[in-house]
C-alpha cells in the first residue's frame, strides 16, 4: 500500500458518506460499501480500508472533535 496516493472518484454518486451521531464516527465509501481485505490505522486514528491495493473506504472516529 502506498501512502500519499490520491483517490480518484470519477462520479459523485460513487461517494457514499454516512455519519453515526451516537458513536461520532464518519464513514466514507468509494463506491458501494463492501468488505475490506485489509485496514490501516493512521497516526491520527483515521482508518483506511483496502480491497487489494485500492482504498475503498475511510473511517473517521471522533469526527465532531476534529471539527473544533
Amino acid at each position: 500500500m502506498l501512502f500519499g496516493q490520491s483517490v480518484d472518484v470519477s462520479k459523485v454518486e460513487d461517494l457514499d458518506v454516512d455519519y453515526d451521531k451516537e458513536a461520532d464516527v464518519l464513514y466514507i465509501s468509494f463506491g458501494p460499501p463492501k468488505a475490506a481485505s485489509e485496514s490501516t490505522i493512521l497516526n491520527n486514528d483515521i482508518i483506511l480500508h483496502y480491497k487489494g491495493d485500492r482504498i475503498i473506504g475511510i473511517t473517521v472516529p471522533s469526527f465532531q472533535k476534529r471539527l473544533k
